[in-house]
């Protein structure tokens, strides 16, 4: 059985990771680490866990494990593995930003670097808008087909902000309300830059990206358009070609709408061509295939286990 260690494992990453874990046939999570909720059952934290999960949190760290999950802040994780002798040896997965395409990390999306996370021991999970968006755009870029400027519009549940209460993120604040925050300026517009770079090294167009807060839980909504000279029956084509052997990536040849990816560890993209302009659509869960699913996809790619165990998950009907 793999031994999996949880650092960080109070937030919403971490609660879905111990759940996608539990729940794993080929894993056990050997503990969970907290200082601020040490001693205390994991489910009184995460109260869905209850009767599933006996697990207590800890803020003692163990290396003797196959598998250790960084759940922590940004610029958190830089500092756990400065101050600690974490082996050479061991397969670190960090979901926060410290390590996104940085030297001696594997920027860990599947649908781009499959080859490489297999053989790795340090990688860095993407980010969730940056998942959402790459896989929108990727087929494109291997192409050499992105021709323009890019016009992304993506809206994002309040568990993209995490657990820690904001004056956003309050439900008397997020209900019935929409707002754009970072326009032109979100953090993940690196990584994307990078990874579209990494397959069509001369593209140098703008990414013009709007990134709004929802008024929902979980989930992101991703409408992109650019300009093409390919037709809609070309594009599905390139679409339906790049992802054959990506099992969580799915052509929708209808509108799609949110609901079909929520706890799931899916992407559902759509195309449409408008004149000169291919819109793309694009949805996943932020906290699945945004974050903790993604990472598990990597562990499981990363330890010789097949891409999808323990990630068959079905979507809420309603």
């Amino acid at each position: 059985m793999i031994k999996a260690g949880i650092i960080g494992g109070a937030g919403y990453t971490g609660g879905e990771l111990i759940r996608l874990l539990i729940n794993h046939p080929e894993v056990e999570p050997a503990y969970v680490h907290s200082r601020s909720q040490a001693g205390l059952p994991v489910s009184d934290l995460h109260p869905d866990l209850l009767g599933e999960c006996t697990l207590y949190f800890t803020d003692e760290v163990s290396f003797e494990v196959d598998v250790l999950f960084l759940c922590m802040g940004h610029g958190e994780s830089g500092k756990f593995l400065a101050g600690n002798p974490v082996p050479d040896s061991l397969l670190v997965i960090d979901l926060s930003h410290d390590f996104r395409w940085a030297p001696g990390f594997t920027y860990g999306l599947p649908e781009l670097q499959q080859e490489a996370i297999t053989i790795s021991r340090r990688i860095a999970n993407p980010g969730c808008f940056a998942t959402a968006i790459q896989l929108a755009l990727l087929p494109l870029a291997q192409a050499q087909a992105l021709e323009d400027e890019v016009h992304i519009h993506a809206i994002t549940g309040s568990t993209g902000a995490g657990q820690s209460l904001q004056a956003t993120s309050h439900f008397s604040w997020r209900h019935n309300n929409l707002s754009v925050y970072k326009a032109f300026q979100h953090q993940h517009l690196a990584e994307i830059g990078k990874s579209l770079l990494h397959l069509q090294p001369g593209f140098g167009q703008a990414l013009n990206f709007i990134p709004i807060r929802g008024n929902f839980t979980r989930g992101i909504f991703a409408s992109i358009y650019t300009k093409s000279e390919k037709s809609e029956a070309e594009l599905v084509q390139l679409y339906q070609d790049y992802y054959q052997n990506h099992p969580f990536v799915h052509i929708s040849p209808k509108n799609p709408d949110l609901k079909q990816v929520i706890n799931t560890n899916k992407a559902v993209l759509y195309l449409e061509k408008h004149g000169d302009k291919v819109l793309i659509i694009s949805l996943i869960d932020n906290l699945l295939k945004g974050a903790s699913g993604q990472a598990v996809q990597n562990m499981n790619l990363a330890l010789g286990l097949e891409e999808t165990t323990g990630l068959r998950l079905k979507a809420m009907a309603f």
